[in-house]
Formats: C-alpha cells, sequence, structure tokens
C-alpha cells in the first residue's frame, strides 16, 4: 500500500489529506500525506500545532519566524551533541532544543524530536527526560536551556510513572506509548551459532486479538520489566523493606515494573550528596554536575551508586522520586503482514555484559529471552513509520545496507516483496563478525536469491579474515553497480548503529557518487542530500 494509500485509509479520526489543488507537487504531497499519518499516531494532541522548518522533499525552505532561516544542519545522529549545539547557537529556544535531541526520530519519547522539542519549547511537556537514545546528555541540556530560558519556565519533572505516563487527549490504541494494547508473547529463538560470542533471537507476537496493524518499516514498543535479582540488590543495599507500600503496589514491584534501573540520574547523585560524607558527598556532588572526577562516571548504574556512594539509606519515596520512569523499548520489526498474517517478528541481541565482576543486561532483550514465558500478555505499540518504508512503485529496486540486528526491517522488506510479487529489483548488504555462527536468516536469504525476490547479496565479515572487513567495504567493491542501480532510480536504506556504521556507510556513497559519478566532493555530499530530500535515503539508526 502506498504512502497516500495508507493515509487515505488510516482510521479513526481521518488524518486531513493535503489536497490536490495545493501547490505541492506529487511527491511533496504524498510526503506529506505520510508525514502526518505517521505524526498524528505519535501525538494527536499536538499533530495541528507542528511547524514544519526543515523544508519539504524537493521544496523551498518555509520562513521559521524568530529570525531563524528554517535550517536544521544538526539533524544528524552521527553528530556529537557540542557540534549541534554550537550549530544551534543563536537560534530560537525552540530550534536549540531540537538541537539537543538524539536526532534519531525514533519515536521512543512519543514525539519526533523536533515535535517533542516544541512541545517543550512552548510548555505542553514538562518532561525533559524522554529522549532514550539521547540519555543522559539530552536530558540535561534541555534542563539547562530551560532554565536560561527565562520567559519560558518549566516545572520540574515529575518521575511518579502513573502520573507521566497519563495520556492528556483519546489516543489510537495500540499506535502510542500512551496508549499500549495487549499481545501474546509466542517466544523467541536463537540464531546465532553454538561458537557466537553474542545470543540474537527471533521473537514472535501474536497481534490476532490486539487490534492493531502494522507495515514493513515500522517499529514495535515493548513495555518490559526489570529483571527482579537487579531490584532486590538495590533494596539490599539500601536496606529498604521490600514491602513497603508505594500506592497500590509494593517497593520491590515498583522497583521491577515503573523504574529505570540503568544509568544513574543526576538526581540520586543528589540525594547522595546529602546522606554521605567525605570524599563519597565530593564524588557525588561532582557526578551530580555531569563531571567525572574518576573517570568512572559511565560505569555506574543505580545499583552501583547506591553501593558505591552508601551506606544510603533513603526514605523509599524520595529514592524513587529520584529515579527515571522505565521507557518502552522500540525494535524495528522483521517481519512483513502478508507474509505471516496476525504475528510480529523482531530480531534482538540479548544484551549482558560485565563491569566491576558484576553482570549488567539490557532491560527488554533479557526480558523477552530469558522471564518471559510462552503465552504470556504483554503491553505493546506500533511506531507508525515516519519517512523509513518501501517505495511506493513496486518496480522500483532497493539497495539496503544491514549489518547485525540492522537485517531486520530489510527481512520484513523482503517478504513483503515475496508475499505481493513485486517486481523491483534488491540488493542487501549484510555483515556481521563470523559467517559461520552470525549470518541471520542464511537459509531465507538463499530462498530470495534462488526465487529473485532478493537479486543480490554482498556479505562482510570482520573477523573471519586477517583484514576486518565491513558492509561500507562491500558498497566500495561494488561501486559501479551501486551507481548504476542509483542512476536507475533505486531507494537506498540503512540500518543500525548510528554514531558509527550509518555514519561510514553515508562516507562510502558520497565516495562512490565522487569516483563513479565524476563529482566534486561537495558535489557528492549535495547528492546524497538531494536523495535524502527526496525520500530516496531512508535511514533507522539508533
Amino acid at each position: 500500500m502506498s504512502i497516500q494509500e495508507r493515509t487515505d485509509a488510516y482510521q479513526p479520526g481521518q488524518v486531513p489529506v493535503i489536497p490536490e489543488t495545493a501547490p505541492f507537487n506529487p511527491d511533496q504531497r504524498a510526503w506529506l500525506n505520510g508525514f502526518f499519518a505517521g505524526l498524528l499516531s505519535l501525538d494527536a494532541a499536538g499533530a495541528a500545532a507542528v511547524q514544519f522548518e526543515g523544508g519539504l522533499p524537493g521544496g523551498p525552505t518555509p520562513a521559521a519566524g524568530d529570525g531563524d532561516d528554517g535550517a536544521d544542519p544538526w539533524h544528524d545522529p552521527s553528530m556529537a551533541i557540542d557540534e549541534r549545539m554550537t550549530l544551534a547557537d543563536g537560534r530560537p529556544l525552540r530550534r536549540k532544543l531540537y538541537a539537543a535531541m538524539a536526532q534519531q526520530d525514533c519515536g521512543q519519547c512519543g514525539y519526533l524530536c523536533e515535535s517533542y522539542a516544541e512541545k517543550v519549547a512552548v510548555g505542553e511537556e514538562a518532561r525533559l527526560n524522554l529522549c532514550v537514545p539521547g540519555g543522559k546528555e539530552t536530558s540535561r541540556m534541555l534542563k539547562r536551556l530551560m532554565e536560561e530560558a527565562p520567559a519560558a519556565p518549566i516545572s520540574e519533572p515529575k518521575f511518579d510513572v502513573a502520573v507521566t505516563t497519563a495520556p492528556a487527549v483519546d489516543l489510537v490504541p495500540g499506535y502510542s506509548r500512551e496508549a499500549p494494547v495487549t499481545a501474546i508473547f509466542r517466544g523467541t529463538r536463537c540464531i546465532t551459532g553454538a561458537t557466537s560470542t553474542k545470543d540474537t533471537r527471533h521473537v514472535v507476537f501474536d497481534l490476532t486479538d490486539s487490534g492493531i496493524a502494522y507495515e514493513p518499516g515500522d517499529s514495535f514498543g515493548v513495555y518490559a520489566t526489570n529483571d527482579p535479582a537487579l531490584a532486590d540488590a538495590v533494596l539490599a543495599a539500601m536496606n529498604a523493606p521490600a514491602d513497603f507500600p508505594i500506592g497500590d503496589k509494593t517497593l520491590r514491584q515498583s522497583l521491577i515494573e515503573d523504574y529505570d534501573l540503568g544509568t544513574a540520574p543526576d538526581m540520586l547523585f543528589e540525594l547522595a550528596s546529602y546522606m554521605v560524607g567525605g570524599d563519597r558527598r565530593r564524588k557525588a556532588k561532582a557526578l551530580a554536575k555531569g563531571d567525572d572526577p574518576d573517570g568512572d562516571a559511565a560505569t555506574f548504574d543505580v545499583l552501583k551508586a547506591v553501593e558505591s556512594l552508601g551506606p544510603m539509606h533513603p526514605d523509599p519515596e524520595a529514592f524513587l522520586e529520584c529515579l527515571e520512569p522505565l521507557h518502552p523499548r522500540l525494535y524495528s520489526i522483521s517481519s512483513s503482514p502478508l507474509a505471516t498474517p496476525g504475528e510480529l517478528h523482531l530480531t534482538v541481541d540479548t544484551v549482558r555484559y560485565e563491569i566491576d565482576g558484576r553482570q549488567r543486561v539490557g532491560v527488554a532483550s533479557t526480558f523477552l529471552a530469558d522471564r518471559i514465558a510462552p503465552g504470556t500478555p504483554l503491553k505493546v505499540y506500533v511506531q507508525k513509520t515516519h519517512g523509513f518504508g518501501l517505495p511506493e512503485d513496486p518496480n522500483v529496486p532497493v539497495i539496503m545496507v544491514g549489518p547485525g540486528t540492522g537485517i531486520a526491517p530489510f527481512r520484513s522488506f523482503l517478504w513483503h516483496r515475496h508475499a505481493s510479487k513485486a517486481p523491483g529489483r534488491s540488493w542487501l548488504f549484510f555483515g556481521h563478525q563470523h559467517e559461520a555462527s552470525e549470518f541471520f536468516y542464511r537459509d531465507e536469504l538463499d530462498a530470495f536469491l534462488a526465487t529473485r525476490v532478493l537479486s543480490k547479496l554482498s556479505t562482510a565479515w570482520s573477523r573471519d579474515g586477517t583484514e576486518k572487513v565491513y558492509v561500507q567495504d562491500r558498497m566500495r567493491e561494488n561501486a559501479a553497480e551501486v551507481w548504476a542501480w542509483l542512476g536507475e532510480g533505486a531507494h537506498f536504506y540503512v540500518c543500525g548503529d548510528a554514531k558509527r556504521m550509518a555514519k561510514d556507510v553515508e562516507t562510502a556513497l558520497i565516495d562512490i557518487a565522487g569516483s563513479q559519478g565524476g563529482k566534486s566532493a561537495e558535489e557528492a555530499k549535495e547528492f546524497v542530500v538531494n536523495l535524502k530530500a527526496t525520500g530516496r535515503y531512508q535511514a533507522d539508526v539508533y
């Protein structure tokens, strides 16, 4: 289904469609319609208030007002926050807030980066801790910017989950973190080999009675809970009673279900500074300000803060007020509703690592792998795609670059094209460390090659040879063919790590435009910029 068709079919409360008489070309109109559809699912109350300052694909940039030119050069997830803030210097508050976001447009906050900034700027969103990929960097910068804006005071964010997650308006059930529905967890299977150091799972959900639907390119939000053993360790370190009442729950239940026990928040360090003395107090004060006196700030989770800065025996309610709420986790969907009706699949790395002799674990990944039984109902939602999906024309060729679990949306694309008998060519660049143990979905990909659903597969194994080889290296080796596909109108996609892989892939594409297209360095960069502006270069990064 095309963007236009998806928009026309969207229910309930029909999304406004840009009329044919509006002064936009067909590509711009389709982009706007798709944007409105996705945005409404993120924030039904605020869609009409969003200001489109970044310009339309292939069209002029509208005036932004406030002495701002409307450009957003910081909208690059691989760019460090200091560099983004420098680019936003001298801009209005709402633009600085936008630059402080992680620039991934992942939707985990319930908005896009720009619309989250707009809501904060006008005082309609008081929570400054919703940007999950931005973490402390973003929340600290948002707080600083708001404190420096005398004309726009903001109340201190509250961390009571029952308050912060309550929707202000009626939202479409199942299409927002504020309005989850229930799906049935069916189970997982490991897709890494016995010799792999990783544990990657193929995860299956049953959506039959959930009332939600999805399309290739969408993401899936999962409400997981913390490891009970970690909650118990925090309670023991605090010497706090597990059954202390917190609303209609116990303290232990609250720690497991409602609060983030990962990265220790600044407010917890502030609390510690009032409860201990000497060197521990000095360190707690430094950590609360974002300093790193001993070079170990990045290793502080909630348990380490309580253990190493303690003994701390805070009032349980005061302790919880210092913690962040436990956010849902978003994953790229790796299945097609046409190929597996009523089912939804994810491809998830199970996160386990060790710091200071203690194992740390990813909340949702180990929840799915270890702590939830098949057949269990779970709160979930679909995050509709915002600029990441198959071309409207099934004849258009696609080039997909997705190492590791970045293969997830491209598995969805391939199954969708297989089920819909789309004639367009497909080329996948996939890589990992070892071919023998980490060639995800190999049998499926071989079958797609045999049936020509997948026209070409280029693989890169970084630890199998004497030299490390990555997907961007395979792109350069196939530069002439990549350029030829782009010349035939191919859409280019990348999914995976924002800071390193996605940046390296974009650099490789710029190099290809220079070497194969005879373009100067600036012309090659502009070529890629234009691909993005017209929707032919799409990224799903994290």
